[in-house]
């Protein structure tokens, strides 16, 4: 574990990347984190078009708002954007991808100095029925195999920022979605 991440998020609209990165913020917080920010990316964003979102989450005060260009770890909530550089683009050397993917770390074959963690969170999400206007939302799911992968903050304090977040009604479906996601997330470290 360490003391500071920097996150970058990469989805499509409609997918709750945003939503993500504030949930992590929220529970690096209530981690003990003292420096806690959650920002989105905004462009022309629509359901459907590419959307980013990004966190920081620090031992100490973050005086940065700027958005993250050397992540320590970037989450992929839909396979399909590793076709775009900029995804990839300034994953420090020994950082994690994280990916819903049902592919195997290896399979991927991106090249690079960096770990890869994969789970089919759309899979999970789709079993439970976690679907929204007919798009399967994986951002919950995903905080399951971002854990597994770097073990940034605890299972707990996911937990608890849910609770926060959702009404009574979803916090289970969403806990679970997690929970599962945790369970089936494969890691790949390359260095």
């Amino acid at each position: 574990m360490q003391d500071y991440y920097e996150v970058r998020w990469h989805g499509r609209g409609g997918q709750g990347a945003i939503t993500a990165a504030k949930i992590l913020a929220q529970a690096a917080y209530l981690e003990g984190y003292h420096g806690v920010t959650a920002a989105p990316s905004f462009g022309a964003e629509r359901r459907g078009a590419p959307v980013s979102a990004s966190t920081r989450i620090a031992r100490q005060t973050i005086r940065i708002v700027s958005q993250v260009e050397t992540p320590n770890v970037v989450v992929v909530l839909d396979y399909t954007l590793l076709r775009y550089d900029e995804v990839t683009s300034g994953l420090v050397k020994g950082g994690w991808l994280v990916v819903n993917s049902r592919r195997h770390p290896k399979e991927l074959d991106l090249g690079g100095e960096f770990n890869i963690a994969t789970a089919d969170a759309t899979e999970v999400c789709s079993s439970l029925g976690l679907i929204v206007a007919g798009v399967t939302v994986v951002n919950t799911a995903i905080l399951g195999a971002f854990i597994r992968a770097t073990e940034a903050v605890s299972m707990a304090s996911i937990e608890k920022a849910i609770r926060e977040r959702f009404s009574d009604s979803k916090v289970d479906i969403n806990l679970a979605a997690i929970a599962q996601t945790y369970k089936i997330t494969k890691l790949g470290k390359v260095v």
